[in-house]
């Protein structure tokens, strides 16, 4: 059972990397740096299509590592 979840945290893992990989950049310069980012405080819009695919894919990925890393922490204390 314990090389089982190891072998899927490990798969887990390197599918977090990818879908953080794959999340679309968002382009900041020096401007926004030195400004605080204040041009971009009202011109929030909820992430749509393959962005907000990708962001929903990396919390499930996540919570499934964290679930996974606590099972092994239990099953291994025991």
């Amino acid at each position: 059972m314990y090389n089982f979840l190891l072998t899927l945290l490990i798969i887990v893992s390197i599918l977090i990397i990818v879908a953080v990989m794959m999340q679309p950049a968002k382009n900041d310069n020096a401007a926004t740096a030195l400004s605080g980012g204040a041009l971009d405080l009202f011109s929030k819009q909820k992430p749509r299509g393959f962005e907000a695919f990708m962001q929903k894919v990396t919390v499930i990925l996540g919570i499934l590592f964290f679930a996974l890393s606590l099972a092994l922490v239990f099953i291994s204390s025991h």
